[in-house]
């Protein structure tokens, strides 16, 4: 990958985790007990997966309701305890997919919670790949639907096995539950689903691209005037979602598409290269700044084209071998899927 490529500044799969992307009160022994990877075991086989026992929800049992769960009775489940509580209707959850869920965890034995998003008011947002997400996440909701609220019981060797996460109070012989609502799900082939609005020809004096509003995945086309570029930085709406503005602090999940303006060459693209890009806008500043500052304050669900100056972009040093020059323009398309 070219130096200081755009998806080398991004994050990769699975680690913007609630540790980075919670509010300034959350208090890290909870966030250390996300589902992140980072203390799981990736080299268990695929285990067994049962129906039960699981503890009862006793409060908070609609789909997106902070639940409150009953301390386990009895021993847990050697294999993987699995149960749909509510069944979704949306699409089908794939390996590999990015989820945004909201979730609860507590220890099987005492009941004790030890994490939550609920609280945050921000949903996990991750991918649901070995080395992203611990097992027992991968494993039970492969195969369940958007919409979908899942409980499942969780071994240690599906979860953070023997050395268990002391930070959290999670022993490496204890049994987690989680309570899950599967808000979306995302792959390679997602695009925004706003809707599209008229696009500006000129602005301040300058002719403006024009990006396709196709939303069937495939790389929205970017065609870019043979004429100067504007001199100041260009935020527009293509396709405008309904969902929540974005904030300088929040991490976001896209698909997007970067051309140069003389010329018009695509100098990298999630699309069709089987991959989906996560970052958090205030990584992007120290990289382009002016593809952090374009998106901040737009929806999520959109589709935004970015024209970025020079100054704003990689100016005098750009990535070595490609198709940005120095002093070059960058036109970006960019698919807000999701935001953490």
């Amino acid at each position: 990958m070219r130096r200081r490529s755009l998806l080398l500044a991004a994050v990769p799969a699975g680690l913007v985790t609630l540790a980075g992307c919670g509010d300034d009160k959350s208090d890290s022994s909870k966030a250390a007990a996300s589902p992140s990877a980072s203390a799981s075991v990736s080299a268990a086989p695929p285990p067994k997966i049962v129906d039960g026992p699981l503890p009862a929800i006793t409060a908070g049992t609609k789909f997106g309701e902070k639940p409150t769960v009953a301390k386990g009775t009895g021993d847990p489940s050697e294999k993987l305890a699995v149960k749909t509580v509510i069944a979704g209707g949306g699409r089908t959850i794939a390996e590999n997919d990015f989820i945004q869920a909201n979730y609860l965890g507590q220890i099987w034995s005492t009941a004790k919670v030890f994490d939550n998003s609920y609280d945050r008011h921000r949903p996990l947002l991750m991918q649901l790949a070995q080395g992203s997400i611990i097992d027992g996440w991968r494993y039970a909701l492969a195969g369940k639907k958007v919409g979908s609220r899942v409980e499942i019981a969780v071994p240690p060797t599906w979860g953070y096995g023997k050395a268990g996460n002391p930070q959290a109070g999670i022993k490496g012989t204890d049994t987690l539950v989680f309570v899950i609502d599967l808000i979306d799900a995302f792959n390679s082939k997602s695009s925004s689903k706003g809707k599209p609005v008229e696009q500006l020809v000129a602005q301040g004096g300058a002719t403006l691209p024009k990006v396709g509003t196709n939303t069937d995945g495939a790389a929205p086309k970017i065609t870019v005037p043979k004429s100067d570029p504007p001199k100041k930085l260009v935020s527009e709406y293509v396709l405008e979602g309904d969902g929540a503005e974005l904030k300088a602090d929040q991490a976001i999940l896209c698909q997007f598409k970067g051309v140069v303006w003389d010329g018009g060459k695509t100098f990298e693209q999630t699309y069709d290269s089987g991959r989906l890009s996560q970052f958090s806008l205030e990584q992007m500043q120290q990289a382009v700044k002016g593809l952090a500052q374009g998106l901040t304050g737009k929806k999520v669900g959109s589709r935004v084209m970015i024209v970025v100056p020079p100054d704003l972009g990689y100016g005098d040093t750009p990535p070595a071998g490609g198709a940005v020059k120095k002093g070059s323009t960058l036109v970006f398309s960019v698919d807000i899927l999701a935001a953490m």
